[in-house]
């Protein structure tokens, strides 16, 4: 669904950043920067696995309240069961798309710094790299307020929501300086 197309998104973005890390550590001239670029792409690499393990994860949440809903209901037992099975779900799948904004708007340090510093003839991949955080933050977004909704705990769910706004109104501040220095190499 969306979450995990949002962590495949974030994935892309920072992929396209590690991309521009290596090819600027094998740059002609360059060989005096290798390590701090290999630097960069294991940075990167580091946030594109986690992104990917959440893609999955996101799944899972899903599948968790997929299989709380169809708990048996006959009964106040069950009843209460199903209740607290259903929250308990709830409540991970509005964390996980919280940290894949967390995890994407943190990989935008690999972007920016691969727009500022990386091979200038790859600086349009880090533009469309700032582009896809973007995008993988607002839609994760979505289904941290979709998802909070459902919560009976009020308090954790107006918290998440709103420390989600920060979030994706600072990826779209990072993302239009990013934006900035790639249009301004162009």
């Amino acid at each position: 669904g969306g979450g995990s197309i949002a962590a495949y998104m974030g994935s892309l973005g920072v992929s396209l950043a590690t991309m521009v890390a290596n090819l600027s550590s094998h740059k002609r001239g360059w060989d005096n920067r290798w390590k701090e670029f290999s630097d960069w792409a294991a940075k990167g690499q580091a946030y594109k696995d986690t992104l990917l393990h959440l893609v999955d994860e996101d799944t899972i949440a899903f599948n968790k309240i997929m299989s709380a809903l169809s708990l048996p209901k006959s009964t106040e037992e069950e009843k209460v069961n199903r209740t607290n099975a259903i929250q308990s779900a709830t409540k991970y799948a509005t964390e996980i798309p919280f940290r894949v904004m967390q995890t994407t708007f943190a990989s935008m340090e690999v972007i920016k710094a691969m727009a500022e510093i990386g091979n200038p003839n790859s600086v349009s991949d880090a533009g469309v790299g700032a582009l896809a955080a973007r995008s993988a933050v607002m839609g994760a977004y979505l289904n941290v307020k979709i998802n909070a909704a459902g919560l009976s705990d009020k308090t954790f769910a107006k918290t998440i929501i709103a420390e989600g706004a920060i979030i994706q109104e600072k990826t779209q501040q990072l993302e239009a300086e990013i934006l900035l220095v790639v249009n301004g190499k162009i």
